[in-house]
């Protein structure tokens, strides 16, 4: 079985962000079946058409080469007044870009929100996924994943965690997603040996 390569983005900047402890702990929940790395967006500078082609910052081209080695994506983010955070749309905006050399397009992935809030990101969760529609990035619909009423105590700086629930919730939504990178996977594969 091939083990796919996957972008994990989290729209958190915070050093002992919550979505990176998310992150760590699907990551070790698919690590037979996905390699999941993080793909740092903190040092990116704002998307400006202005700076495309040859007066792009090297960080540009950095994270759209990163983001075009992988096979799939993760994406994590908080919500911030009802909408992704500014990190992250930075992000999905370099990496869309130039028009028409999208990083993105056609990557299968996954979203997952969560808040110490009741919540759990809702809205950063749905405005990603309208986000992957444009981008032609086809999402994994179900289990949705808005983890709410998370804390320090439920799960650990190495992604460790200690709530029941929220663990085999996690590890459920892992396992998913990990079947539903192989689903597109197999059928690009079969669209290549069967061209229409």
């Amino acid at each position: 079985m091939t083990k796919h390569r996957i972008a994990f983005l989290n729209g958190s900047l915070r050093k002992d962000s919550l979505h990176k402890r998310l992150g760590l702990a699907i990551t070790a929940a698919t690590a037979g079946r996905l390699d999941i790395v993080a793909i740092e967006i903190g040092d990116l500078p704002l998307y400006n058409q202005d700076k495309d082609g040859d007066a792009a910052p090297p960080q540009y081209a950095a994270f759209r080469e990163a983001i075009g080695g992988c096979d799939g994506l993760l994406f994590g983010s908080p919500e911030y007044n009802r909408g992704i955070t500014g990190a992250l749309k930075n992000a999905i905006d370099v990496g869309s870009r130039p028009y028409g050399k999208s990083v993105y397009s056609k990557k299968p992935a996954a979203v997952f929100s969560g808040s110490p809030g009741l919540t759990g990101g809702f809205g950063s969760n749905h405005a990603l996924r309208q986000a992957c529609v444009f981008l032609d990035v086809p999402v994994m619909q179900q289990p949705e994943a808005y983890w709410g009423m998370l804390s320090d105590q439920k799960i650990a700086a190495d992604g460790t965690i200690s709530d029941e629930m929220l663990g085999k919730f996690v590890a459920g939504f892992a396992h998913a997603f990990a079947d539903w990178v192989d689903l597109i996977a197999a059928g690009r594969a079969k669209l290549a040996e069967n061209p229409a």
